[in-house]
């Protein structure tokens, strides 16, 4: 069995954004050679996600606004954990969306259904945070 990690690394430009890194994620499967396996994509931060879904701006922008909802941003002071920081509502948004996904390999690529793909969630952004793809299989 083969096993293989690597890192990716972020820095947004602003607090939350949707990025889609299905193309990173394919690149490391092929750098791996594993034909026939699992790949785990987990975000390394607790105010960030990883999760499988649909690439359409206007569910991006449902995204936003539900979140948003459930977890308000402001007033900070609604929230017992901010204090020294203000990103209690970032904490909740990963909490919703989900820190990791698994997605099997089949003969070398990704087996998603249709119109999947793979996104870094970034809840409390504007600093480097990381990815970790680890792939396992023959």
């Amino acid at each position: 069995m083969k096993s293989f990690r690597k890192e990716i690394w972020f820095e947004t430009d602003r607090r939350r954004k949707l990025i889609n890194i299905t193309k990173q994620v394919e690149d490391c499967v092929l750098e791996s050679g594993v034909r026939e396996g699992l790949v785990l994509v987990n975000a390394m931060h607790i105010t960030s996600s990883v999760f499988v879904n649909d690439d359409e701006p206007g569910l991006h922008h449902d995204f936003e606004v539900w979140l948003e909802k459930l977890a308000p941003e402001q007033p900070y002071s609604q929230y017992m954990h901010n204090g020294i920081e203000d990103n209690a509502d970032a904490h909740l948004k990963r909490t919703i969306m989900g820190r990791e996904t698994v997605v099997a390999i089949t003969e070398g690529k990704l087996d998603f259904g249709p119109w999947e793909q793979i996104f870094y969630g970034e809840f409390d952004g504007i600093r480097k945070k990381r990815v970790l793809i680890k792939i396992i299989g023959e």
